[in-house]
């Protein structure tokens, strides 16, 4: 039984390395062919998109590492394996994007100052064929990258570069049609600007999650909620929620129950709740008041103890 349920994680893992391969490949050989063609034809833009392209052929690369080392399994140095590693990748990535975005803008800046004369019949059509690579891409993520930031990050990128390849197409035509050169850095600007949002979210995400923030898409206030609204509970405080990594969060919290014969079936009603809410791996500390010994310095970590106190309470994990 156990081997069947895990049969499908093995195939889809398998799917995703596939995946990565075929799109670290695809766009591989066309900033090849843009970058060769830029350089012939002298084209900003041409020359500023294969630089962006060879920066999500990095990032991809990089998905795919940390792909790899997320299923590598804990050890005594690391006993919650290199999930996290996914986090610092995307991070990564996120910086690789912003240092190309600013080369881009200085390039831009300089040939606005020296504009050069540049084929837009070549700068269409290889545009053109950035539009299928990245489109190609783009659709092999889409189904993918909803659970996943670094996955997502990189599907985000590829959808504005098919983005970026139409905006280059539109400014091999205005050239071709126009001679107005100027086109070129403008495009590539308006490639800077597209990279730049795609790219800040990403950062955003990256950076909360490497401090431990609350993962996207996790409401602490309805984790209070359904914590609150699960029979037996009384209260709880010390509620921690962060990214193991891209694709898998953790909670701990201190629960105080209303007696520890209802433990089991808070924990594992708490458990499912939370499961159903994105948060997979869980801590509980399971804590009562229901004290009531002879004596008014009892140990509290002891439940067969218990006092008149009534600020005691017995622990139970």
């Amino acid at each position: 039984m156990e081997a069947h349920h895990h049969h499908p994680i093995h195939v889809q893992s398998a799917k995703m390395g596939k995946i990565l391969g075929w799109s670290i490949l695809l766009n591989l050989l066309f900033v090849l062919v843009e970058a060769g063609v830029g350089f012939s034809q002298g084209s900003l833009s041409l020359l500023s998109d294969a630089g962006h392209n060879l920066s999500d052929v990095f990032s991809l690369i990089l998905v795919a590492v940390g792909f790899r080392l997320s299923k590598l399994h804990a050890n005594a140095r690391f006993t919650y394996g290199y999930r996290k590693s996914t986090i610092l990748i995307s991070l990564l990535n996120a910086i690789i994007l912003l240092l190309a975005v600013g080369g881009i803008i200085i390039e831009a800046i300089h040939k606005f100052s020296h504009p050069m004369p540049v084929n837009g019949a070549a700068v269409g059509w290889t545009a053109f064929v950035g539009i299928i690579v990245n489109g190609a891409t783009t659709l092999l993520l889409m189904r993918r990258q909803k659970g996943d930031l670094n996955v997502r990050g990189a599907f985000l990128h590829m959808a504005a570069d098919t983005l970026v390849s139409v905006g280059v197409v539109i400014s091999g035509v205005i050239i071709a049609c126009t001679g107005v050169y100027v086109i070129d850095p403008f495009i590539s600007l308006c490639i800077a600007l597209i990279i730049l949002i795609s790219t800040w979210r990403l950062l955003s995400s990256s950076l909360r999650l490497s401090l431990d923030g609350t993962p996207e898409g996790i409401s602490l206030s309805q984790v209070d909620e359904a914590i609150r609204e699960t029979p037996h509970v009384k209260s709880f405080h010390h509620v921690h929620v962060w990214a193991m990594s891209t694709t898998s969060n953790a909670l701990t919290a201190h629960i105080v129950i209303d007696s520890l014969d209802h433990m089991e079936e808070t924990k594992h009603a708490l458990k499912h709740k939370l499961a159903e809410m994105g948060i997979t791996h869980t801590t509980l500390e399971m804590e009562t008041t229901a004290c009531h010994c002879q004596e008014h310095d009892c140990d509290c970590q002891d439940p067969d103890r218990d006092c008149q106190d009534p600020d005691c309470l017995c622990h139970h994990s």
